[in-house]
């Protein structure tokens, strides 16, 4: 039998069991998938860093609308004494055109080695805006285009290589199908890929000079 409190004693609350709403959602796994996406956009941002935001020095930071008006360009320094501008790039004149024709090529069968949809939708899309805006691009200018052949630092024949970025540059021209997404920047329009080639061929070609 329960003995009744003596009077005037102050009452104890009975402690009542505590059961978790069985709808609610577990916050450890929110925490995870927010520490994931946080930990994938700071490892892009590192990327973007090396890759977009590289200015070189001794650049002669050309500009051209097109890949005509580079090509121009292109074929005054082969015809000259080409000379690189250090320490604007560690490449040499024939690498540096491969290069330039790779990522054309790339543009019409499909880079080997794509960034995430997640890169590309905000970080590669922001620069290649930001870059379409100024009207030139700046990047690192010894960064091989991910999943490509190594460029040959031996390779002297600048015949060969210039005349495989005048193909690459007339397969774009006469190519009438679907365009492959850049390998950063995702999906771009003709007249985008256009500018986006004459962009790079301009940074490229901003760090030689032709003497002579």
């Amino acid at each position: 039998m329960a003995v009744p409190p003596p009077s005037g004693a102050p009452k104890v609350a009975t402690p009542t069991a505590t059961h978790p709403s069985p709808s609610a959602p577990p916050a450890a796994p929110d925490r995870r998938a927010f520490l994931a996406i946080g930990t994938g956009v700071a490892l892009a941002a590192a990327g973007a860093a090396g890759y977009f935001l590289h200015q070189p020095d001794n650049d002669r930071q050309l500009v051209f609308a097109t890949l005509h008006d580079a090509m121009r360009e292109a074929e005054r320094l082969n015809a000259a004494s080409v000379h690189a501008l250090e320490p604007a790039t560690a490449w040499t004149w024939a690498q540096t055109l491969v290069h330039c024709a790779q990522s054309i090529e790339y543009s019409l069968q499909g880079f080997p080695l794509p960034k995430s949809a997640l890169f590309q939708n905000t970080l590669g899309a922001a620069a290649f805006k930001v870059f379409t805006l100024r009207g030139r691009m700046s990047h690192n200018l010894a960064e091989p285009i991910p999943g490509a052949p190594a460029l040959d630092a031996q390779a002297t024949d600048t015949s060969a290589a210039m005349a495989r970025l005048r193909q690459a540059v007339q397969d774009f021209a006469i190519h009438t199908g679907a365009l492959q997404p850049h390998f950063a920047y995702g999906a771009l329009s003709r007249s985008q890929y256009e500018q986006a080639h004459a962009m790079h061929l301009a940074n490229h070609l901003s760090a030689f000079e032709g003497r002579g």
